[in-house]
């Protein structure tokens, strides 16, 4: 580390910091496409964020979340997010593999008490409409929702009362174009 005194002209301000935060896709990867994922990192990058966190469920957790349909194997769907992103090649986006060390059932409250432990903030979370209804319907969810700003592919047909008392916490994905 340079120990020398550096001199800036009189009236320097540092650049402001255009880019904010941290995007959140939390899903299992099971259902949805490359072309939605793409959607979801054309929108961090239009947005400005500072990164992208693709947050890959444990089946585990997709089964104890009431999903209808089985998961596949964790390291499957981490092995095509990983050859999508190597085919993507944008370092601002990243995979978390927390939940796949744990190897069992994961909260969602823990899983973003972690993320927002250690990601940068504000945090958006991207998620299906029949997730954030499942999460709406847990005792946590107005204590998170005051914290994190929800990001739904579309508007939900039906919004769990809780989701639909916060309506001012999320909106459906809408690119700036």
């Amino acid at each position: 580390m340079n120990k020398q005194p550096g001199s800036v002209p009189f009236g320097y301000e540092p650049p402001a910091d255009t880019e904010k935060g941290t995007l959140i896709y939390y899903d299992t990867f099971e259902s949805s496409s490359e072309k939605e994922w793409d959607r979801v990192a054309d929108y961090a990058i239009e947005r400005s964020f500072r990164r992208l966190v693709l947050y890959l469920i444990h089946e585990e957790t997709a089964k104890r979340m009431s999903r209808k349909t089985p998961v596949s194997a964790y390291y499957k769907r981490e092995a095509r997010l990983s050859q999508w992103l190597e085919e993507r090649g944008d370092p601002t986006v990243s995979i978390d593999g927390w939940e796949g060390k744990r190897k069992k059932y994961t909260p969602i409250d823990s899983a973003l008490r972690h993320l927002t432990e250690t990601l940068p903030g504000p945090h958006f979370v991207y998620m299906t409409t029949d997730t954030a209804n499942s999460f709406a319907s847990f005792s946590t969810f107005e204590s998170w929702i005051v914290n994190v700003r929800l990001l739904l592919p579309s508007e939900p047909k039906t919004a769990h009362p809780m989701l639909e008392r916060y309506r001012h916490r999320w909106s459906p994905l809408v690119p700036l174009r």
